[in-house]
């Protein structure tokens, strides 16, 4: 189940709030999963997506009094979420990392994004495709195709304009074609 359909009772809510753990630890199970799941597909697993996971948990409940109730309380953590993840894709920190990966290595940096196994060759080679886009691109292929966002609210997270999603979401499209594309395609001259 994706995050933004998550909902919890509103009484389990008003419980967690008034620090009961039991209803805290309920909140917690039913949205870990596909919290860690959405931060994995915008930074690639390891170490940096378990603490931006750790941090937006803890996000989430020191701000659970605030939770209106308005929408699912995945919906409202997905913004907690992806804020979180936009920082630190946005950070010089992250930028300046990647780039000395990409000279140390002398290619372009590929996180692995495989966290669960793929059931069939098609989805291996999307997640590998994935894996190939730069955490931008990634980010808002991610944002527009799979979390509905529209271009005007990817340009708002990033703080750009609604070009920058159209472009960034163009190119990245391209891109996965290429990686997607049937091999042996193309005719060799001998």
């Amino acid at each position: 189940m994706r995050l933004v359909e998550i909902s919890v009772p509103e009484a389990v809510v008003a419980r967690a709030c008034s620090g009961d753990a039991g209803a805290q630890q309920c909140i917690y199970t039913a949205v870990a999963a596909a919290t860690l799941t959405l931060i994995r597909r915008f930074v690639g697993p390891g170490a940096t997506a378990q603490d931006l996971f750790q941090d937006t948990m803890m996000v989430m409940f020191e701000r659970l009094g605030e939770f209106r109730g308005e929408a699912p309380l995945g919906a409202w953590l997905r913004q907690i979420a992806i804020s979180k993840c936009l920082q630190y894709l946005r950070s010089p920190w992250n930028r300046a990392r990647l780039h000395l990966v990409a000279l140390e290595a002398q290619v372009d940096p590929v996180p692995a994004l495989l966290t669960t196994p793929a059931t069939c060759a098609d989805a291996l080679d999307i997640e590998r495709a994935l894996a190939r886009l730069t955490p931008t691109a990634r980010a808002v292929v991610w944002m527009y195709e799979v979390e509905g966002y529209t271009h005007e609210e990817i340009a708002r997270a990033f703080g750009r304009s609604v070009s920058f999603s159209k472009s960034q979401l163009s190119r990245a499209h391209a891109r996965l074609r290429a990686c997607i594309a049937p091999q042996g395609t193309e005719s060799h001259a001998h």
